[in-house]
């Protein structure tokens, strides 16, 4: 072989190895560009999904934020009041029916035991007496199951029976049952509201909004003056 010969043979295999270097760099940017224009059968690339799910999301929770309930009609003062009939503290059930012929104090409130719920019961526990001589008889209303209740009951030796609505069902009844907000979001829950029915099975006042202190008394004044 010439030296011509030689020198041809040697360029070749370093010309060949060459291009196999180069190839597998072309190969990785071709992946590359695929994967970034990468798209799913519905003609969509994977970022314009992200989007497009992140989109859904917020407006499936600001439609979910709209759909609220049908608010009911507010509880006015001289309509009949709501009939109820639930399971009270104790045993048994308490009813509408059961107070015929007397005036009613119906207090709701959010939750038992907590401060507020509990220094408004003891407050009406305090009155109970003056309450009975006023011809008038109270009961507390909450959501708690009647476990809760009676332990509330033990625990501050109240002396007013006290209701539990765990369907909300009285709570709605008497406008008890609505919005609330707190931390900024939105929510239903109790609000505290107590209703003063007359010996006619009436309305005679409501207060919605309720702030505890002095609030049993105001109640009182109230039931006197009836």
């Amino acid at each position: 072989m010439s030296k011509k010969s030689r020198k041809k043979s040697t360029k070749t295999p370093s010309g060949i190895a060459t291009a196999k270097k180069k190839t597998p760099k072309t190969r990785a940017t071709t992946q590359t560009k695929a994967a970034k224009t990468q798209r799913t059968p519905a003609g969509k690339s994977t970022g314009s999904i992200a989007k497009t799910a992140s989109h859904g999301a917020a407006s499936k929770q600001l439609n979910s934020s709209k759909s609220k309930p049908a608010a009911k009609p507010a509880l006015t003062e001289g309509q009949k009041a709501p009939a109820f009939r639930l399971p009270r503290d104790g045993g048994g059930v308490a009813t509408l029916s059961d107070y015929a012929g007397q005036k009613l104090v119906l207090f709701f409130y959010p939750r038992a035991d907590t401060p507020g719920c509990t220094r408004e019961a003891i407050d009406f526990t305090r009155l109970a007496g003056a309450f009975t001589a006023a011809g008038t008889a109270v009961v507390g209303i909450s959501a708690d199951p009647l476990k809760a209740q009676e332990k509330f009951r033990d625990k501050h030796s109240l002396k007013v029976p006290l209701i539990s609505d765990e369907k909300h069902e009285m709570l709605e009844a008497y406008g008890a049952w609505g919005e609330k907000s707190m931390y900024g979001k939105s929510f239903l829950g109790i609000l505290r509201t107590t209703v003063l029915v007359g010996s006619d099975g009436k309305v005679a006042k409501v207060w919605r909004n309720v702030r505890v202190d002095g609030h049993a008394d105001q109640v009182l004044e109230a039931a006197r003056s009836l």
